[in-house]
């Protein structure tokens, strides 16, 4: 544990891995919009995978997209092992808050290399089907004894992350990892926080909900993934609304990343 935290505390006092990992953020507002932008082709009726999939394929298909993509690589590894690093260096004098921040923080990792692989998977020439992957992995959990069981867990935690955000975003927790400047600025990065939080908390806590409706009614194409969650939204009464709002929450996230790489504590 000494050597990890001596690897950890080396990683957070070098200025060029910080600087790298504050690009991660960077990477993952541009992520994030891109996904937005999709959301809204879907939302006037175009098509449009609008989950990380398609946000790479997007990217990919611009001038210099495959730069751009090693650049995503690159920065959201970084900022995953940044999150590690925290976690091994947190220090919270209560032990039950200790360790849930650490599962927050390597949870995080998680989230951010899961993205780095599909940009690389992107960036080597391949592509990958998140809508797919979801359907694949219920079929299997239906298919294998205590699979149902495994399949609402997995939907509640998603579910449970997603309201997360929401809360996260009504109560502002995420000022508390932000070294905010004084005045306007101030207001409009706080209010494109609570915004992107909250939007991104719906299309996270509906991507949960629908793991749930599959196992519920064995059909593992319920569970689409964001890209699914998305088009369900689009399903509702007034849908199409909806997920206008969502969507342009989804791009004021990618702003708010923007800022975040700026005024993150690092």
């Amino acid at each position: 544990m000494t050597t990890a935290k001596s690897a950890a505390r080396a990683a957070t006092d070098s200025p060029v891995f910080r600087t790298i990992a504050r690009i991660g953020y960077v990477v993952l507002g541009v992520v994030h919009i891109v996904i937005g932008g999709i959301a809204i082709s879907v939302a006037t009726g175009a098509a449009g995978e609008a989950d990380q999939g398609g946000a790479m394929r997007a990217i990919r298909d611009t001038p210099a997209g495959v730069l751009l993509l090693w650049a995503i690589v690159l920065g959201l590894t970084a900022l995953a092992v940044w999150q590690v690093a925290e976690a091994f260096l947190e220090r919270n004098a209560d032990s039950k808050k200790k360790w849930g921040y650490r599962v927050k923080y390597a949870g995080t990792a998680v989230a951010y290399l899961a993205i780095a692989f599909t940009a690389l998977v992107y960036a080597l020439g391949g592509s990958s089907d998140s809508s797919q992957s979801s359907q694949s992995l219920s079929a299997r959990l239906m298919d294998s004894p205590g699979g149902l069981f495994v399949l609402i867990l997995i939907g509640l935690i998603v579910l449970a992350i997603g309201i997360a955000f929401i809360v996260r975003g009504f109560t502002r927790a995420f000022e508390k990892r932000l070294e905010l400047p004084h005045g306007v600025a101030r207001k409009g990065i706080v209010t494109f926080g609570v915004v992107g939080y909250v939007a991104k908390g719906i299309a996270v806590a509906v991507t949960g909900v629908l793991f749930v409706v599959a196992a519920f009614t064995h059909d593992p194409e319920a569970a689409g993934g964001l890209d699914g969650a998305l088009h369900s939204l689009a399903g509702l009464p007034l849908g199409s609304v909806i997920l206008w709002v969502v969507a342009v929450g989804l791009i004021v996230y990618g702003v708010f990343c923007f800022a975040r790489a700026r005024y993150a504590r690092m």
